[in-house]
């Protein structure tokens, strides 16, 4: 998949996904736009499919150069269609390019970081104690 990214300063501005094999499934966001947009208004990553919000990944920005990512949604009618992975992809890149240290206390954002590499990205692993947080087998120590 080709992805146009976000730059430092882009806020409100889109990064744009296309699926790259159209026609293999009947749903019929196959062939649609994906675009994932920084809304720092409602403090939150937003994927849309077809101008509609089909899912969300929360922000904490703590004023510090870090920013938390307490928490990933996809609404259940857009479920299947691996719109969480691009959502937390595009989101923790974009986070990355902004020299912005990564929080991850949402599991699914934890479980991204763990199997991909996002490249610049600097994580601080949330300890075992850590409000919110019940960290899983395996994970980096903080």
């Amino acid at each position: 998949m080709h992805a146009h990214t976000l730059r430092e300063g882009d806020e409100g501005k889109s990064m744009t996904e296309q699926a790259t094999t159209p026609g293999t499934n009947a749903n019929p966001t196959d062939d649609s736009q994906k675009t994932v947009t920084r809304n720092d208004g409602a403090g939150r990553y937003e994927i849309l499919v077809e101008g509609a919000v089909a899912g969300f990944t929360e922000i904490e920005p703590d004023g510090k150069g870090r920013v938390v990512f307490p928490h990933t949604e996809i609404d259940p009618a857009y479920k299947g269609q691996g719109l969480g992975g691009i959502l937390v992809r595009e989101a923790l890149s974009d986070a990355a390019r902004r020299g912005e240290t990564i929080v991850p206390l949402c599991s699914f954002v934890r479980k991204y970081l763990r199997e991909n590499e996002v490249p610049g990205a600097v994580v601080d692993w949330p300890r075992r104690g850590d409000a919110q947080v019940s960290a899983s087998p395996g994970e980096p120590p903080a």
